[in-house]
């Protein structure tokens, strides 16, 4: 079969509850995770044994071991399918590593899609998801990189309905934030569960739903990263924007703006005034063709 090209779309938390901590350390969460038009590729092509090479910005100092989570995806879909196939797979490395945008995530659930199609099988979804839940909880919203609400320890997913065309900038202090780090940091009392929103929300009034949600993770990661403050701060001076949020566990926040051109207009001048920090100008999308 000729080479495969898959999308690995940035993940964005538009919102992060965490409802409490189980006996095992794992927390219980309540979230809604968007993705965008932004993110990393995944080449792949037949080979006789596994590999794996990463290219882009932001692949220095990452793993090309069975320490990296595309390769782990890879070894997880062999053992589930009983073959022993192998694979070329290059990763272009465009989201920043630990930053709360679901990059290695993203890489994984996109190698597990892209494997399926170029080793052509077909294993049971079930089966696939816990596959992908084995090997981190933002894999199996990111193997189907389609908008869900995530509750549990965020493996329990539900479709979501989202418009597609909001403009988003992503920022990023260019720090790296361990997720463990900013949950060793939060402590009791938890928040409870936020309102269900309502089907059938124009965009207006599902922005306006989204900015009086919250995220329980910013608290301890500007703990830890302060910076992360001043992230907040200078999207939510922006003109246009609508509400801005830290992603995740961090230490990348994104404002919300009503078009991409909005965005992008917004980005070019937070860029300008913080050439230190990582600024990408993107826009909610869901899975489609590679290019």
């Amino acid at each position: 079969m000729a080479a495969i090209r898959e999308r690995a779309r940035a993940k964005v938390n538009l919102d992060l509850h965490v409802l409490g901590r189980r006996p095992d350390g794992y927390h219980t969460v309540d979230t809604l995770i968007a993705f965008t038009a932004f993110g990393d590729t995944v080449d792949m092509e037949p080979a006789p044994t596994l590999s794996l090479s990463l290219t882009g910005p932001f692949a220095a100092g990452l793993p090309v071991d069975d320490d990296n989570l595309v390769l782990k995806a890879a070894r997880g879909l062999q053992s589930l399918a009983g073959i022993r196939a192998g694979a070329s797979l290059r990763v272009a490395k465009n989201i920043p590593a630990a930053a709360g945008l679901g990059g290695g995530s993203a890489d994984a659930g996109a190698a597990l899609r892209g494997l399926c199609r170029l080793w052509q099988i077909a294993p049971p979804v079930t089966d696939l998801l816990a596959l992908a839940a084995s090997l981190g909880a933002d894999v199996p919203a990111c193997l189907g990189s389609q908008p869900v609400r995530g509750t549990g320890t965020g493996t329990d997913l539900a479709p979501l309905a989202l418009p597609s065309g909001v403009g988003f900038i992503l920022a990023n202090p260019r720090v790296s934030l361990p997720t463990a780090t900013v949950f060793r940091g939060l402590r009791a009392p938890f928040g409870a569960a936020p309102s269900p929103l309502v089907n059938g929300m124009d965009r207006h009034a599902l922005m306006t739903a989204l900015a009086l949600r919250r995220n329980d993770l910013e608290v301890p990661a500007i703990a830890a990263c302060p910076e992360i403050a001043d992230v907040l701060a200078a999207l939510r001076a922006l003109p246009a924007c609508l509400f801005a949020r830290m992603s995740g566990s961090g230490a990348s926040c994104f404002g919300v703006f009503d078009s991409l051109p909005a965005a992008e207009a917004a980005a070019a001048a937070l860029a300008a005034d913080r050439p230190a920090w990582w600024v990408q100008a993107t826009a909610l999308d869901s899975l489609g063709p590679a290019g």
